[in-house]
């Protein structure tokens, strides 16, 4: 048995109550990714409003991912080796301020600097929850736990297009203000669940590892792999929320009704999650990753196909369950691939992928909406997915089948490495 599995490193994970934590993180993601949620439709609502074309609305969704891109690693490196709950609130207060002031700017340059400061938070609260997860969850606990930890992204994104949509009506410049001040607000209400998240140190302090170079950790077999699917991943989320709302108003969709059509890809994705462990242990993460990527990319590309909303409807739901495989399940294979005390810091390479995707994606998004219609992105999209099938099939350690944590880089390589970071969980 693991050496992790047993003993104090059992601790963060098994008992009553002991994940406790867990439920309050869960809880906090939820209403910060909310806020979030709703603010990004409500910026592209705004945004037109202001005068905006789809490119413009791709620069602007774009550079709410690009102070992220050069913050990400240097804070992994400062939750290495301290500790990780002071990002939580740090992250609420930045994502409150940037809904807040995106909601009272009067220019799309000034949007898209508030923007950059709502990613900002967005990215301190993220590294330091994944980072939380990581170190007090037990080797074969990180694939439940990272599940259940991204349902309250879930949540977030299932509730937040539907309160931006009930917000904003046909005056899109007034009710979109409106819209991101109250997502302030919802941002504002995770600071109460952010109590008690992290535990203390109950032994001596561990003995400080040996800072592992950049390059080291994406040579680590599996990094590269999970980063980069992790990057589509969330590109594909990322366009269908900043993009559905343009191709509504070219097809002639209400706002309400687009808000529910990305709540329903939401409600798909939480689905998957609860039922995400049989899955896995049926399949494999590897082959798991590989074909939701492979439909994803399908079904992803398909939404350039003029269908009427019903035919939307069915294919954000079938969609969004494809999309909730990929986010949790690419944590896991970062974290137990990572070298001895890198682990926060390989969390945030694949967040700085994620955020290279979200400026990247968008802009590429608003060039060939301009060229080619407010549908192609979609199609760039479904391309970006099948290339992350290829890599969640061969780039995976495992990813022939088999239980989570068999292959290499699997559970036994994690618990022991856990030994050295026990006193840190």
């Amino acid at each position: 048995m693991p050496a992790a599995s047993s003993g104090p490193a059992q601790g963060p994970g098994s008992g009553p109550g002991a994940r406790g934590w867990l439920l309050r993180l869960v809880i906090a993601f939820g209403f910060a990714q909310g806020a979030v949620s709703m603010a990004r439709p409500a910026v592209s609502y705004r945004a037109l409003a202001l005068g905006a074309d789809e490119r413009a609305v791709g620069v602007i969704a774009g550079v709410y991912a690009l102070l992220p891109l050069f913050a990400a690693v240097p804070l992994g490196r400062r939750t290495d080796h301290g500790r990780c709950a002071p990002l939580l609130p740090l992250g609420v207060f930045l994502i409150a301020g940037g809904c807040a002031l995106s909601g009272t700017a009067d220019s799309l340059a000034a949007m898209a600097a508030w923007s950059g400061v709502m990613g900002l938070g967005h990215l301190c609260f993220v590294i330091g929850a994944q980072s939380i997860v990581a170190r007090q969850s037990a080797p074969a606990e990180q694939d439940r736990n990272f599940g259940h930890f991204t349902i309250g992204a879930s949540l977030g994104q299932l509730i937040g297009p539907v309160a931006a949509g009930a917000l904003i009506g046909a005056d899109t410049g007034r009710t979109s203000a409106l819209a991101l001040v109250v997502a302030a607000g919802v941002a504002a209400v995770s600071l109460t669940s952010l109590w008690r998240i992290e535990r203390r140190r109950t032994g001596p302090a561990p003995e400080r590892a040996q800072r592992v170079p950049v390059l080291g950790i994406l040579r680590t077999r599996g990094v590269p792999a999970g980063i980069f699917i992790s990057l589509a991943v969330l590109s594909a989320t990322d366009i269908l929320t900043a993009y559905l709302p343009v191709v509504g108003e070219h097809r002639g969709i209400a706002p309400a009704t687009v808000g529910l059509l990305l709540s329903l890809r939401a409600a798909a994705t939480i689905a998957c999650r609860l039922v995400m462990t049989p899955m896995i242990r049926r399949l494999g993460r590897g082959a798991l990753l590989a074909g939701t990527c492979l439909l994803g990319g399908l079904l992803c590309a398909a939404m350039a196909l003029p269908v009427p909303v019903w035919g939307l409807a069915l294919m954000l739901a079938a969609l969004g369950f494809c999309l909730g495989v990929g986010q949790p399940l690419s944590m896991t294979t970062v974290v137990q691939a990572a070298p001895d005390g890198a682990r926060s810091t390989a969390l945030a390479l694949r967040l700085t992928g994620n955020r290279l995707g979200q400026v990247a994606a968008p802009a590429s998004a608003g060039l060939v909406a301009g060229v080619a219609g407010v549908a192609a992105p979609f199609v760039m999209l479904g391309g970006l997915l099948l290339v992350g099938a290829g890599l969640g099939l061969r780039g995976v350690p495992g990813g022939g089948g088999g239980p989570p944590g068999a292959g290499e880089g699997g559970a036994g390589r994690t618990g022991h490495r856990d030994k050295r970071v026990v006193g840190r969980s």
